[in-house]
């Protein structure tokens, strides 16, 4: 009632969308509460509509070691209610645009504020079309769905190694150098059982294959997995380029040209 439709339900605990639904009115409410009888505690939040990003740092004593933004696409809560949707999540090379500028400085305040002093963190926020920021997720933890793994190719560095620094000698030894924007494109198979054929894959790498530097799809043979439990679903590419708009083509193109099949 003070909210008003739409909002939405999420676990106070959770990750990837699991358990979260959009509700648009009192029917919706009453259908989508049954499901969630097996989560501890729930939060209802207000609908926000807009582009989703995330503000991923290491920190050092409080101090912003390094930072990454990542472009969701669709946005996740779309993604998790659509199976024929190739979710993508795209790490930005360059963070000094207009279009990310209150997003992160919001996520650097958010540091200051709550006191975090060392390890990684994690947030999610929107950029509404009217240009207002709003945060849908803090946490005291990395992303999940090989995202760090992404990082590592937008700056050239070993992510996990100067996390582990950070964490045990409170100190950051590489030099970052932003050269690439980094896609990732998760798939998920059309059917269900086993992994039967894959399509579009040879076209793939012969137009971009000196982009492509992960090819984590899964083989023929291999049972395909429930694409709602996990974000990584049936594999991924991930390629990286310096141009942005480079980038989104190939990542739209794969998404929408490769395709794998299952069947019992």
């Amino acid at each position: 009632n003070e909210l008003g439709f739409p909002v939405i339900l999420k676990p106070i605990s959770g990750a990837g969308s699991a358990d979260t639904y959009r509700v648009n009115d009192i029917e919706e409410l009453r259908a989508v509460l049954p499901r969630l009888h097996h989560v501890p505690e729930v939060s209802v939040e207000e609908f926000i509509d807009g582009e989703e990003f995330t503000y991923d740092t290491i920190t050092i004593e409080g101090e912003v070691a390094f930072e990454n933004v990542a472009w969701y696409r669709p946005r996740p809560l779309i993604a998790r209610g659509n199976e024929w949707i190739s979710p993508q999540v795209i790490a930005l090379r360059n963070l000094d645009v207009p279009h990310l500028a209150e997003g992160i400085a919001m996520g650097r305040k958010v540091i200051e504020v709550l006191g975090f002093q060392t390890g990684f963190t994690h947030m999610e926020w929107y950029r509404k079309a009217d240009g207002e920021v709003v945060f849908g997720e803090i946490g005291a933890r990395p992303p999940g769905a090989h995202q760090v793994d992404q990082m590592k190719y937008v700056c050239d560095f070993d992510v996990f190694r100067e996390w582990g620094r950070a964490v045990c000698w409170h100190a950051f030894e590489s030099e970052l150098n932003y050269s690439h924007n980094v896609a990732t494109i998760y798939k998920r198979a059309r059917g269900q059982g086993v992994i039967r054929q894959i399509d579009g894959l040879d076209a793939v790498r012969q137009a971009y294959g000196e982009h492509i530097v992960w090819d984590n799809l899964l083989p023929v043979g291999a049972s395909r997995r429930n694409w709602r439990h996990t974000l990584v679903s049936d594999g991924f590419l991930m390629l990286r380029h310096e141009d942005l708009q480079h980038t989104l083509t190939m990542a739209d193109e794969i998404a929408g040209g490769l395709h794998l099949y299952a069947s019992p």
